[in-house]
């Protein structure tokens, strides 16, 4: 057996794949991309789904990969297996309708047992298959895998949902008796029990049914194109090859043990501390390389989560300090072989890092003190559930470190309720999953489809074709009179694809006039046409001529080019760190996504904005170039990270922009026209969203952005003119200077304007109402007949009980001070009436038992939805029902008659 490094495995199987005709394909991004199925990449499958489910077919249909993969199921776990990881390198091979099980499993057995490869002796291997799949048992054996170490296991059978679906074959290797200490055997196998003796390193997926919900499994039809799906772990592999304990002990991670140690001064023997860091910082490392970032929800939760158990380990360790930053050199270092783009984030990661893990230093510090309060006030010496599960949610303080510090004190966790709460989170969490299908249903029809239809519309915007096929109700028919699908020969319209939306247009004939509704690029790269039937029938195989909307595709080629001249514009102002992550682009305007960390103001954005209508302006002629992807790479061009590249790509030139493209462009820039940035949005995980038009669209979109503004600033200008009437109407004084001047609405400065006006307009009104409430109160304070007017003789009493209206607090109480040291034997109850609550002050200088100020108050607010009390001569309170306030102050008058 061939003892081989991590990195070494890596290269074996790619190479060992590339020489069976496979491309070798990089790893996607962890972080994925228009699947809102995961939070994570999490099988070297998972890019993939566009090949498997049909959607696409790959130009080489034999591809191999070696994908990052993130898992977070059971954080807990890791650390107390020997395998359990978070973040793990899968290795695969792929075969899109091309080769099958013979092939898989034959190369399986090549790769695994030659002494050219791993080297491994085959009576050291073991596979499980599917119990009705008698072509692979077969094939096992005439392989020379000894039938007493194939074992039919009904459970394997992948499938997720409807969807592409079949058997799988998964091989396992015997690490003998030391790891068996019952001696159990073969039955560990057999009866699927876990077990450190016989270990999965490698599963072979037959992708071969249409899996239908309501349908036996026995019943479902065959896939159009049967796909293979394989998946190896490097870890576990590296485990068996280097002979190790664990994989926590293999070239992978003891290089991060080591710097443990340096650390905390304690040398590794396989704590469990150990193996929680390595395992959490491998996976900052890369997420946070990836683009991930620490947050308080999604996958940056995870991460937050990750960093905390990881340094709460290092407390275990003796660590007195934030050290997750020091691991970052080694990481790196030991993978940028295979992940290049490691070294050049890493001063990057070591800063987020480092930021987070201080955080929580302080985070930790608030936990100790909450621990402190409760263990002051706690009269039982027991953490309650909710408490434990407050320190956990709130503070970041783990439930293991609360036990820690209660064992400490001598107090007890209430454990049930801890989990109770924790269960209802869960359960919230699990409500919130979104559960759309993994996998789309193949397509029989379009994928057996090959008939050439050739995309012509770069070069012109319509021609006489001929109508290659009708689809209709997913069959193909001779005629159709109503909205259905077709292909013609030379097809001028765009399918929407690179986030540009399809073309609309015509199609014409002596027989129908049709309507273009959508345009689909197929699998083998034909565009489908979507069609409305205007007027007559199709007929397949009639001579048609195409016409596609010209003030459609010039408006949306003058958008497209703008988000070139944006991104670009966007990594000169803000740094090479900006990456596209997202767009869409039809002819009213545009949507770009794109990652950025830091803070997006006002000011850069009309900076951004006016620099794109510089380089506009310029008159530059874009330059459109076909060459080798590898060509074009050596020119900087940009693409998305996770997209796919035919070997001769389609590269567009704009001034400095470079990108590769495949949609349609203006042909200088001179042709866009003006350029107008309409909003920005936070996406969250450092992901901003810039929505923008040019041209003849940008008044009206901007109208539509700035609607919102001038509807709450008519709202507060007809509010403010109500205020001076009132004003007016109490012979009070005030003061109201606020002007706006309508814009043009030709750029984002315009959109700041109205967003200041509206904020400026908030805080002028505000000060006007305030101003105005208190002119009204000061006249009030200083003329008090109008209450004295109300003063009523109850028993020898002078009681004034009555209700206000917009006073404040501070005055509502000197107003009831003035008028009761105005009078003797005084009771004095005002309530002052706000616009959804009361608000009541009494006072009273009569020496009465039976006349208790802090009693009447306190019953008032209670019956108002409220609370209030005091003393026998003063109270106060409040309530937010104020409906029956009048019926309360009468009863308040009848009491007073009856002392």
């Amino acid at each position: 057996m061939n003892k081989l490094k991590g990195n070494e495995i890596i290269r074996t199987y790619l190479d060992f794949f590339k020489s069976k005709g496979h491309t070798e394909i990089e790893s996607a991004s962890l972080i994925p991309r228009d699947d809102p199925t995961v939070l994570w990449i999490n099988a070297g499958v998972t890019p993939l789904k566009k090949y498997f489910d049909g959607t696409i077919i790959p130009q080489n249909r034999r591809l191999t990969s070696c994908q990052k993969c993130i898992r977070t199921g059971d954080i807990e776990s890791v650390g107390k297996t020997a395998r359990h990881h978070t973040f793990f390198q899968m290795l695969g091979n792929f075969s899109i309708g091309d080769y099958f099980k013979e092939e898989a499993l034959t190369w399986a057995m090549e790769l695994l047992t030659s002494p050219k490869y791993f080297g491994i002796p085959v009576e050291k291997l073991y596979v499980t298959v599917y119990p009705n799949d008698t072509e692979a048992y077969k094939l096992w054996v005439k392989l020379g895998m000894p039938k007493e170490h194939i074992i039919k296991l009904r459970g394997n059978y992948w499938e997720i949902g409807e969807g592409p679906s079949g058997p799988d074959s998964e091989i396992f290797y015997d690490r003998g008796p030391k790891y068996d200490p019952d001696n159990v055997g073969i039955k560990l196998l057999k009866q699927e029990i876990e077990n450190d003796r016989y270990i999965e390193i490698w599963n072979n997926v037959f992708s071969q049914y249409n899996a239908k919900e309501g349908v036996p499994r026995e019943k479902y039809e065959e896939l159009p194109s049967k796909n293979i799906d394989t998946g190896m772990g490097v870890e576990r592999m590296a485990c068996i090859l280097q002979g190790t304990e664990t994989n926590y002990e293999t070239d992978l991670f003891m290089p991060i043990m080591h710097g443990i140690e340096e650390i905390a001064h304690i040398p590794y023997l396989g704590q469990m501390e150990y193996k929680v860091i390595a395992d959490h910082i491998r996976t900052l490392t890369f997420a946070l390389s990836d683009g991930a970032s620490f947050e308080n929800y999604g996958r940056g939760y995870v991460l937050r989560r990750l960093l905390r158990r990881a340094a709460r380990m290092g407390r275990k360790l003796n660590i007195a300090r934030t050290f997750m930053a020091d691991l970052i050199d080694i990481v790196v270092d030991n993978y940028r072989e295979v992940y290049p783009d490691l070294e050049h984030n890493r001063p990057m990661i070591k800063k987020l890092i480092t930021k987070e893990e201080e955080l929580f230093q302080k985070t930790l510090l608030q936990g100790e003190k909450r621990l402190d309060e409760i263990f002051t006030t706690s009269k039982e010496k027991v953490i309650s559930g909710l408490d434990a599960f407050k320190l956990y949610d709130t503070y970041g303080y783990p439930i293991e470190l609360t036990e820690e510090v209660a064992s400490e004190k001598g107090f007890k966790i209430d454990y049930e309720g801890f989990e109770r709460f924790m269960e209802i989170q869960k359960e919230q969490a699990r409500r919130s999953r979104k559960t759309v299908n993994s996998m789309n249903v193949q397509n029989e029809l379009l994928l057996n489809y090959k008939e050439p239809s050739e995309f012509i519309g770069y070069d012109t915007l319509g021609s006489k074709t001929y109508i290659q096929e009708i689809i209709k109700n997913g069959k193909f028919v001779n005629k159709c009179n109503t909205e259905c699908y077709i292909f013609v020969k030379d097809n001028p319209f765009y399918a929407e694809s690179g986030g540009q939306a399809a073309d609309k247009g015509y199609l014409k004939n002596n027989s129908c006039k049709l309507e273009v509704l959508d345009v689909i690029k197929c699998p083998n790269k034909q565009h489908l046409i979507k069609v409305r039937v205007l007027d007559g029938t199709i007929i397949k195989g009639e001579s048609i001529l195409t016409h596609v909307d010209l003030p459609s595709r010039e408006a949306t080629a003058r958008n497209h080019s703008a988000t070139h001249i944006l991104q670009k514009t966007l990594q000169e102002v803000l740094g090479d760190s900006v990456h596209q992550a997202g767009s869409r682009v039809d002819d009213k305007s545009f949507r770009f996504d794109f990652t950025y960390r830091g803070r997006l103001s006002d000011e850069i954005l009309v900076d951004i904005e006016k620099k794109v209508n510089a380089k506009i302006k310029k008159n530059t002629k874009t330059k459109i170039e076909y060459m080798p992807i590898s060509e074009a790479k050596k020119t900087g061009a940009m693409a998305l990270f996770e997209d796919k590249y035919e070997d001769i790509v389609r590269v567009v030139t704009i001034g400095s922009s470079i990108e590769l493209c495949g949609g349609t462009h203006v042909s200088n820039t001179q042709d866009i026209g003006p350029f107008a940035i309409l909003k920005i949005e936070n996406k969250g995980s450092d992901t901003y969203r810039i929505e923008g038009t040019t041209g003849n669209n940008i008044e009206r979109e901007l109208r539509e952005v700035i609607k919102p503004y001038t509807t709450e600033i008519a709202k507060l200008l007809a509010k403010s003119k109500d205020l001076i009437k009132q004003a007016k109407k109490e012979k009070v004084e005030c003061y109201f200077d606020f002007n706006i001047d309508y814009q043009l609405l030709d750029s984002y400065s315009d959109v700041v304007y109205y967003k200041d006006a509206l904020e400026r307009l908030k805080i002028s009104v505000k000060k006007l109402e305030k101003e105005v409430n208190d002119e009204i109160a000061n006249k009030s304070l200083s003329n008090t007949d109008a209450f004295m007017k109300i003063l009523e003789q109850i028993n020898g009493m002078n009681v004034i009980v009555a209700t206000t209206k917009n006073y404040e607090i501070s005055v509502l109480k000197q107003l009831v001070d003035n008028l009761a040291n105005s009078l003797d034997n005084a009771f004095i109850l005002l309530a002052n009436l706000g616009k959804n609550s009361v608000n009541i002050i009494c006072k009273t200088n009569i020496d009465k038992k039976e006349i208790h100020c802090g009693n009447i108050v306190k019953d008032i607010c209670t019956k108002c939805s409220g609370n209030g009390g005091g003393n026998q001569f003063f109270a106060q309170g409040g309530g937010s029902d104020a409906s029956n306030v009048d019926k309360y102050l009468k009863e308040v008058k009848k009491m007073l008659k009856n002392s």
